[in-house]
Order: C-alpha cells, then structure tokens, then sequence
C-alpha cells in the first residue's frame, strides 16, 4: 500500500501527464486502491489548490478530475498568448509581412520598391517563422521569386482566410487592381503549365 502522500503525488503527476480528465477507476487501478478512496484523495488536492490561491486548479467532471487554470489568470493568459504581430516581430517585419498579405503574390523588388529599402534579411525571416512561403517565379526579367503569405499566417492572425484582412487605409493602397490581379492570374498559370512540361 502507498501512503496518502505518495497517492497524491502519484495523482497528480498522472493529471498532467494524462491531458485530459483522469477517471477516478483508471487512477484507481493504477494505484491498486479502492475508487473511494482515489476519489476522496482527489477532492483533498482539489481543496489544497483551492485554499493555497495556486495559478492551476483541479476540476471535478462525472467521476473524473483533470487540472484547469484559475479563471482570474485568464488575463494574464492572454498578454503570454499575445499574436505573434505584436510579440515577436520587429517594425520591418510587419511591415513588410503587411505589403505580402495586401499585395500578394509580390515580387522582392516589388516589396523593396514599397519600402525604399531592401527587405531581403525581412523575408528570409519570415519564410523561418513559416509566415511566408515562395508560390513560384515571376515571367518578369529574370523570373524573380514571387511570396506569399501561408496558413500559418492565417492561424497566427487569426484569420479564415485572405478576405479577412482587415480594412487599413494606409494598405489599402497596396491591394492590387482587379487588372493586376487577372495578370497575375495568367502569370500562375502559365508557370504551373510551365512547371508541368518540366516534370513530363
């Protein structure tokens, strides 16, 4: 037999490991104890993290326990949570991320002809932090790499999709004209049937 301590402990350990409400008969089985006693032991760690004020609680769900947090650090959550916009990346990366989603898909001397500096270094960050992503090569001179933005951009922004973006006068200007947007349709296309002769 365990001691209350080492059962409790054992719960515990068993709460975090288990992601997801633990029943009071698996914890049992595993303790070889009787479910009145594990669930009994339960409800003690449960008013432990109660009366201690402690960041993470224990929730009681049908016959079985799992931690959550503490409604009062939901504020605190969500500053740790902030969007990756504001949090971990700097003015020129938003900056130039904003230019890929507003005028996409963009070519680098597009996006350093915006800003009036090169944006190389920018862009090759923001293919590392999986917000950004090559979609091809322009038919221009030299058949430049073209970018845009990917799902992880989305999900990180919290978009569904590119309709989502938010309505920003100062990119507005960026957006293309519906004539641009049919040329580059065309320039996608004929890359892609480009792409599919190489491959035959």
């Amino acid at each position: 037999m365990y001691s209350r301590k080492t059962m409790k402990s054992a719960l515990e350990t068993m709460m975090f490991m288990w992601g997801e409400p633990l029943d009071v008969k698996d914890a049992a089985a595993v303790l070889e104890e009787d479910k009145s006693v594990v669930r009994e032991l339960f409800r003690e760690l449960q008013n432990e993290y109660e009366q201690e004020g402690r960041g993470i609680r224990i929730r009681e769900a049908g016959d079985a326990f799992g931690y959550v947090t503490h409604v009062e650090n939901d504020i605190f959550v969500k500053k740790l949570c902030t969007p990756v916009r504001v949090k971990r990346l700097s003015q020129a990366a938003l900056e130039v991320l904003a230019i890929i989603a507003y005028r996409q898909p963009v070519t680098r001397s597009e996006i350093d002809s915006i800003r009036g500096i090169k944006s190389e270094r920018v862009i090759d960050g923001l293919i590392d932090k999986g917000l950004v992503e090559v979609s091809g090569r322009s038919e221009g001179i030299g058949r430049p790499l073209i970018y845009v933005t990917t799902r992880e951009f989305l999900k990180k922004f919290g978009f569904a999709s590119l309709k989502d973006l938010p309505e920003v006068p100062e990119y507005e200007e960026l957006r293309r004209t519906p004539e641009e947007e049919a040329g580059y349709g065309q320039m996608m296309i004929d890359f892609e049937g480009q792409e599919e002769n190489n491959e035959n």
